[in-house]
């Protein structure tokens, strides 16, 4: 049976949610890597990021980011390895900017699913 690692019900309803997801209730596991959703129609890998980055202080906004730009590329490298595209969910404007500002080749959406 299919399952996300983690446990946090909020992420696992987003990923659950992506429009199109192959695999709702579980990660999909590609190059080494569990993901968590795929569209198999667009061959799309999807990382979710539940944060409430909004809500974090400058110096926190940092330290979050300074985690998952290098985490998120390195991702995107394994996906695109293995043919498919990677996407990247969050919750808010405010942290798809920040994102697309340390990295402006991200493909980010915000998911107003969730």
């Amino acid at each position: 049976m299919p399952y996300h690692l983690g446990g946090n019900k909020l992420h696992d309803t987003c990923a659950d949610k992506i429009p199109n997801n192959s695999f709702p209730g579980g990660d999909v596991f590609v190059n080494g890597k569990n993901f968590d959703a795929l569209q198999l129609a667009t061959r799309t890998l999807w990382e979710v990021k539940t944060d409430n980055f909004d809500t974090y202080p400058p110096e926190l906004r940092e330290i979050v980011l300074a985690d998952q730009v290098p985490d998120l590329q390195h991702e995107r490298a394994l996906a695109l390895a293995c043919g498919f595209d990677f996407k990247v969910g969050v919750r808010s404007a405010t942290h798809k900017a920040a994102l697309l500002k340390q990295d402006p080749t991200l493909k980010v959406v915000i998911m107003g699913w969730c």
